[in-house]
């Protein structure tokens, strides 16, 4: 495969960071930002790009010991943490991969639903959800790299039709817009929903997923951390913006309730205000927004699996040739595993199943910061050309304090 240093094409750059929008804009995360717009207005506005920020911080990080190491971070973890590290993740990734499945499955079963109807409500959720796990593990299996790429970018091009052009005939106050965006506020009572926009956006164990895409790049070293910030910028911008325009959308109306069947009490009080063409734009920019999150979670868990039993399997039987791993039987394996055992979940309910995610999740990011703290530090490991500065750091504690004390305390909305 010819590496970006020799093809330097734009859309090469920003590839695996489009990625990392799709998958990381969930069902979870864009109603979580509508009912905060709802409750609280315009003034959480910023909780969107701080936490887009502050997902960036990690990410970077990620790609900062990828660039130079050569070593995916669970390979990190496991060579310079010691073996405890895998008791925890391990796990933990087995039950998020369960949960994450199903809240996926559901969300996209119930943005089916809401386009096409398929008898009662509960009955269209399960075909729908059964429909896109199927499609996902068929279009995952048959297609290459560059052709997910191309299928990610479909999905992304119907959240940004449906939901950035839905935000936009609204015709929010561009004053109250500026004001809420660039000035730090929390409303009387609002500190949960401002936590929950700055925690929801941008995903939490898909993080791991970008190193696998730039590996699928082939980029290394100085020049490759420099094209992933570019990248992860791109990234974390566009899901900065989405995060946006989810709080607008809700700031023009009123929702109550949980569980991604918001969406289509959401679509419903949006065709109050804008008729017909704004119902639909919206719950077409919804389903893009869950169906991308499937298609990507589909495609980059099995690779964590799959690079897990390598790491292993290299321990016990000594360094050798590295296998692609979208090539190991592990990875297929993981791809039918994800895609049909989080069916189960279908007989629950959808609330339970998203609470459970978002608490894993909330879990999760502490750990993250945390290693990220230790290991982009030690110059040893990492040369000093790559030891993370100070400001990042500074950020980096910032996360684990903040995504601790929400996965500590469970708060409850």
């Amino acid at each position: 495969m010819a590496s970006e240093k020799q093809k330097p094409a734009w859309f090469s750059i920003i590839g695996p960071g489009i990625l990392v929008a799709a998958t990381g804009v969930g069902a979870g995360d864009l109603l979580t930002a509508s009912i905060a717009g709802s409750k609280l207005g315009l003034a959480v506005l910023w909780a969107a790009v701080v936490g887009a920020f502050l997902k960036w911080t990690l990410n970077e990080g990620i790609a900062r010991w990828q660039m130079s190491t050569g070593t995916t971070l669970l390979e990190g973890w496991i060579d310079r943490l010691g073996s405890w590290i895998q008791w925890i993740f391990v796990p933990y990734f087995l039950m998020w991969t369960v949960l994450v499945g199903g809240a996926l499955i559901s969300a996209c079963g119930v943005a089916a639903a809401g386009l096409f109807p398929l008898g009662d409500a509960t009955t269209s959720k399960n075909i729908w959800g059964i429909v896109h796990t199927l499609a996902g593990l068929a279009l995952v299996w048959a297609g290459g790299f560059q052709w997910f790429q191309r299928l990610m970018t479909v999905c992304i091009g119907a959240m940004f039709v449906g939901v950035l052009i839905t935000a936009a005939m609204l015709a929010p106050e561009f004053g109250a817009v500026v004001q809420g965006t660039l000035v730090p506020t929390i409303p009387d009572g609002g500190l949960g929903w401002v936590l929950g926009v700055l925690g929801g956006v941008g995903g939490t164990v898909t993080l791991l997923s970008y190193g696998y895409w730039v590996q699928e790049k082939d980029r290394a070293g100085k020049e490759g951390l420099r094209i992933c910030r570019i990248d992860l910028a791109v990234a974390y911008t566009l899901t900065a913006v989405f995060g946006m325009a989810m709080v607008i959308i809700g700031n023009h109306v009123q929702v109550e309730g949980q569980g991604v069947a918001l969406s289509l009490q959401l679509a419903e009080q949006l065709e109050l205000v804008l008729g017909q063409p704004g119902k639909w734009m919206f719950l077409v920019g919804f389903w893009g927004a869950v169906f991308s999150s499937l298609l990507g979670v589909w495609q980059s868990a099995p690779y964590i699996f799959a690079d897990y039993l390598q790491i292993r399997r290299r321990g016990k039987q000594g360094a050798g040739p590295k296998k692609r791993l979208s090539e190991t039987p592990a990875y297929r394996a993981y791809l039918v595993a994800i895609s049909i055992v989080p069916l189960i979940t279908l007989w629950l309910t959808v609330e339970k199943i998203q609470l459970a995610y978002a608490v894993l999740g909330a879990l999760f990011m502490p750990l993250l910061a945390l290693t990220l703290l230790i290991m982009n530090t030690r110059e040893s490991w990492v040369g000093r050309a790559f030891r993370s500065h100070w400001s990042i750091n500074a950020f980096l504690v910032i996360t684990l304090l903040l995504f601790g004390y929400m996965g500590l305390t469970q708060i409850d909305f």
